[in-house]
């Protein structure tokens, strides 16, 4: 079997045994829950709801504002006990509203499932998805109804559904698509109708050829669907080397995998399409893997959103030892959080809790100009350069240099032997060219 896969990247230590055989669990929350507005990329939402308001499960809580935007919804029943500014995981304060969960799960009349969905137009289709406050289930968190509406003028020819989960620890969408095969078939051919005559794809690493036999299986019967083998590399899942293993096309800088005619969507963003058009739910749930040395008993959780961190890590036992590094998401692409007292929002994949030995960092040495950090980075860039002009402070230079191509995946510091912080050099380096072309503007 020929595997495919895209030029350069890395093969870290997966540490995925903690619980890619752990089926999914669910968690219902028994405390409080808190809804931030911003839980996507775009406008945050307009809170709907004041103190002292009895919400339902699926009422709409977040009004979206613009079309990339997305709306929330309450993912359980109870009273409204305050709309103000809490702690989000990218270190902010955000507007939220807290909801005083009653246990009772009473759901909105509104959540039916639609027997006619076969019969959905395009626009129908699009507008479900974008009621329904779906966003990139990968940790993006991209509008999805806007990534399904290109310009007239891309024309697609490709969907790639993304179950290669290539990030260490992380297993949900693993487990999601052992367990839910149906619904993700389901849910492509749904897309696959927004675009007549496209192929559709799902890329899965040769490192869960469970899941390759059990989706194959699911997509028999449908001859534009195709199970791609991927390589078990990283960052394997990440857009262009995923669009590049897949049709052999290259995105170019500053351009969109639209640009190529292809569309990439995650197997839980998938997953959460056949929910809505099919069973009438907006997005109110998602599979967490809670993970790492530190944790007691490591498991896939389909929880609610809003569910507090804490009450994870409390239904996997807790921690056998203090963890010195707690991140949401994965350990090359995730957000390391200070406090456990922060919810679960649309794109937390995971909460790893990593001890000493899995945590530390390293202090940097001099670099040593030895060029892995080259031969490992999967959008040809030159990281140690770039890492001296942020720390120059040459941000005009970073930017010729395609400084703002990084897709932050984190290769670089992990090969590196001076223990360079590359990536994190290059994620400063994008916020302050960012920021330098808003007060431009």
């Amino acid at each position: 079997m020929k595997l495919l896969t895209f030029k350069k990247g890395v093969l870290p230590p997966h540490g995925k045994h903690f619980t890619e055989n752990k089926k999914i669990e669910n968690l219902l929350p028994k405390g409080d829950l808190i809804f931030p507005m911003s839980q996507h990329i775009g406008a945050p939402c307009e809170p709907l709801v004041k103190k002292g308001d009895r919400v339902l499960a699926g009422q709409k809580i977040g009004e979206a504002k613009g079309f990339l935007s997305a709306p929330i919804y309450s993912s359980v029943s109870g009273i409204v006990k305050n709309v103000t500014l809490m702690p989000h995981v990218n270190g902010s304060k955000v507007m939220s509203v807290i909801i005083e969960n009653d246990g009772l799960y009473e759901e909105s009349p509104e959540l039916k499932p639609r027997e006619n969905f076969n019969d959905l137009s395009r626009e129908e289709i699009l507008e479900i998805i974008a009621k329904s406050g779906i966003v990139g289930m990968g940790g993006a968190a991209f509008p999805t109804h806007v990534k399904l509406s290109p310009p007239p003028d891309k024309k697609i020819d490709t969907i790639i559904v993304n179950g290669a989960e290539c990030e260490p620890y992380l297993t949900c969408d693993h487990r999601l698509m052992l367990e839910n095969p149906k619904e993700i078939i389901e849910g492509l051919k749904i897309v696959l109708k927004l675009f007549p005559g496209v192929k559709g794809y799902i890329g899965i690493e040769n490192n869960k050829m469970d899941a390759v036999k059990v989706i194959k299986e699911a997509a028999h019967s449908n001859p534009n669907i195709e199970v791609a083998v991927l390589k078990t590399k990283y960052p394997q899942g990440a857009e262009k080397q995923l669009i590049y293993a897949i049709t052999g096309r290259e995105v170019p800088s500053g351009k969109l995998p639209s640009d190529v005619h292809c569309i990439v969507q995650n197997v839980g963003t998938i997953f959460e399409i056949y929910n809505a058009v099919v069973c009438g739910r907006p997005l109110l749930e998602r599979v967490v893997t809670v993970t790492g040395e530190a944790i007691k008993e490591p498991k896939n959780l389909r929880v609610k959103l809003g569910t507090s961190f804490k009450e994870l890590i409390e239904a996997c036992g807790g921690f056998k030892e203090e963890p010195v590094k707690i991140i949401s998401g994965g350990p090359l692409m995730g957000t390391a959080v200070s406090t456990l007292d922060l919810p679960v929002i649309k794109g937390t994949s995971g909460i790893l809790a990593l001890t000493k030995t899995e945590a530390v960092l390293p202090e940097e040495e001099s670099c040593i100009r030895c060029g892995r950090c080259v031969e490992a980075c999967p959008m040809n860039l030159v990281p140690s350069t770039l890492d001296s002009l942020v720390k120059r402070r040459e941000y005009e230079l970073f930017e010729k240099n395609n400084g703002m191509d990084c897709i932050e995946c984190g290769c670089c510091t992990l090969v590196c032997p001076a223990k360079r912080h590359l990536t994190q050099s290059c994620r400063e380096g994008k916020r302050t060219v960012i920021q330098n072309r808003k007060k431009a503007n």
